[in-house]
């Protein structure tokens, strides 16, 4: 914790988004292939909130319609920034760790085949997911982190916090997929990689945790939830 405290410390920044001012720090995690970084907003608190996010490219800066990961993103910061403190994990494994040459030579055959992008992974020779999230975990604990309220529909990154000793409460995150490639790709997260994601006549699937375990001094006025319950 004392390096992370310092590296905390000389990083430090007033960060504007959606019109807002919100302090954010920055510790780097290493790692070539399932590295990145922590972005802490506000103070380190035990059950604060916590998004484990892989990189995106299309998704997060090219804002594509086509997969989940921008929405994603962009409802677990207004959570984050709603609640006034959390940390976002920006992990560095595009294309579910196989690279953004390789998620591009994917995507072209499930165009070209019709697969989803796990079978047209598999028909390239490529795993469908070698992503680890034990060096997000560990940057967790690096930073005094001991229970988080998990940002996921991901079994697997909270089986990666749990088993390093994390308590974890899932809260899941509810977008709605914006075109009909979308919707197959989380069809296909939901199917192949057990994620929680309803079908369109399904609740969420359980995690065997409770999903909903806030004290009240998240909630204000005009939050998160309200939108969520909104959907």
């Amino acid at each position: 914790m004392d390096q992370a405290a310092s590296d905390l410390r000389e990083t430090g920044h007033r960060l504007t988004r959606k019109g807002r001012d919100l302090r954010v720090r920055v510790l780097e995690i290493p790692g070539a292939e399932n590295g990145g970084h922590a972005l802490v907003f506000g103070p380190i608190i035990d059950a604060c909130l916590v998004r484990i996010h892989s990189r995106c490219l299309y998704g997060d800066a090219l804002r594509s319609d086509d997969c989940d990961c921008g929405p994603e993103l962009d409802l677990s910061m207004d959570m984050i920034q709603d609640a006034g403190c959390g940390v976002l994990v920006y992990l560095e494994q595009e294309g579910r760790g196989a690279g953004l040459v390789d998620k591009a030579r994917g995507l072209r055959t499930s165009e070209v085949f019709g697969l989803d992008t796990f079978d047209s992974y598999e028909r390239l020779g490529l795993c469908a997911d070698t992503r680890s999230y034990e060096h997000a975990a560990r940057a967790l604990l690096d930073l005094g982190l001991r229970s988080v309220c998990l940002l996921t529909n991901n079994p697997d990154k909270v089986r990666a916090l749990t088993d390093l000793g994390i308590a974890v409460t899932v809260v899941p995150l509810v977008t709605r997929p914006r075109s009909e490639r979308a919707r197959r790709y989380l069809d296909a997260k939901r199917r192949r990689r057990g994620h929680t994601i309803p079908a369109d006549d399904e609740p969420w699937s359980a995690l065997g945790c409770s999903v909903w375990r806030f004290s009240a001094r998240w909630f204000t006025p005009g939050c998160w939830w309200r939108r969520l319950l909104a959907l």
